[in-house]
């Protein structure tokens, strides 16, 4: 279990980023954030502004993760319960193929735009759904996610324990690969519904994928996942990938501890730490070759709040001290009174001005982690 936190700087910081969540992120997804025609939120902000930035599509994704940061309590105002319902409802409107599936996005009229079914996608919907229902108690929201796992299992494997990536419209199989990341997502949401009552069918799908993502996925030099499985030209390693993947498996030891998986995320978050982050700032760099090579030393917000929630999930007296640091650098570097920087350059240049809607999950999701610290 995570330790308690040892200092009142870290306490003081962690309260600061739950302020700057509730008072300035939220706000903004209840306003100039919401496409109040479409009922959608909008899929990016100006991070100068504030204002809506110009869309061709919106995506299913989105609106799950929209979905997922409304239907949690704790957050300010009356309309949060409100919001979430119009999100489910807006779900369910746009993105459902009528058959079960889930199109990948609407264009900017709210007609079907992109409609493969990509497997990112619905291991968000599966998610989102699973907290809603967890939050609400809506019936119909337990049903979509459980006809969504049906569909994943249906048409979605790829013959040897995993899953492809994509499925084209009428989910004809494309030739997709298989890719780490909507695998991991997935695992996340099956981990989500799992929580629920504990269906052993769950255990089962979730330790299978542990194993196939160890057998296809993980170095064994360094114990990280790769983007691509072992072998594939063109493979790289994403540091915030590794503590993402280190946090869920090692949050749930019931269902994952001494597995191959689980004692090979205890070497990749060391891995990471010690190639993919910057000493200095500790800003997490975008990819690492196999041997600590920076490739990309760029930053997104997503990869910074996923190394907190991994030092929260850790929680040793090193982590938590890390941790203490990392809250002074991330409000220094990446927040502002209008919202946040979604991605800085190596020496700290801000090289995107748009907010997208996407990225509150990944806030709400670390600070949670960072919550729990306290007990």
């Amino acid at each position: 279990m995570p330790l308690t936190i040892p200092s009142s700087s870290l306490a003081v910081n962690i309260a600061a980023l739950n302020r700057h969540y509730h008072d300035i992120v939220v706000p903004l997804w209840q306003s100039k954030g919401w496409n109040s025609t479409l009922r959608l939120p909008h899929e990016a902000l100006d991070s100068v502004s504030g204002l809506p930035l110009e869309a061709t599509r919106y995506r299913a994704m989105a609106c799950a993760r929209q979905l997922y940061i409304f239907s949690h309590a704790g957050l300010p105002g009356s309309s949060i319960a409100a919001r979430a319902e119009e999100l489910f409802a807006s779900l369910q409107f746009y993105f459902s193929d009528g058959r079960g599936g889930w199109i990948y996005s609407v264009d900017a009229a709210g007609a079907p735009f992109d409609k493969s079914h990509d497997l990112y996608t619905y291991a968000f919907v599966i998610f989102a759904c699973a907290e809603y229902f967890k939050q609400s108690g809506n019936a119909c929201a337990l049903q979509l996610m459980k006809q969504t796992v049906e569909r994943v299992e249906q048409f979605f494997p790829d013959g040897s324990g995993l899953y492809v990536s994509t499925l084209g419209e009428d989910l004809v199989d494309i030739g997709s690969a298989t890719l780490q990341n909507p695998i991991m997502h997935l695992t996340e949401a099956y981990l989500a519904a799992y929580s629920i009552d504990g269906d052993v069918r769950y255990l089962r799908r979730l330790r299978g994928i542990g194993a196939a993502i160890f057998e296809r996925f993980v170095d064994l030099n360094n114990g990280c996942v790769a983007e691509l499985p072992q072998g594939e030209v063109g493979n790289r390693i994403e540091p915030g990938h590794q503590f993402e993947w280190f946090s869920l498996v090692n949050g749930v030891p019931a269902v994952f501890d001494g597995s191959d998986l689980e004692l090979a995320l205890r070497r990749a978050f060391c891995f990471a730490q010690l190639h993919g982050v910057d000493n200095a700032t500790l800003g997490v760099k975008a990819a690492i070759a196999a041997d600590g090579t920076i490739l990309d030393a760029k930053q997104r917000i997503w990869a910074q709040t996923e190394f907190a929630r991994a030092l929260a999930v850790e929680g040793s007296t090193q982590s938590i001290s890390i941790l203490t640091q990392w809250t002074h650098h991330y409000r220094t570097n990446f927040l502002h009174s209008g919202g946040w920087c979604e991605l800085l350059g190596a020496t700290g240049e801000t090289l995107r001005l748009d907010m997208p809607s996407s990225t509150p999950y990944h806030l709400f999701s670390a600070y949670l982690a960072l919550q729990d610290l306290r007990g």
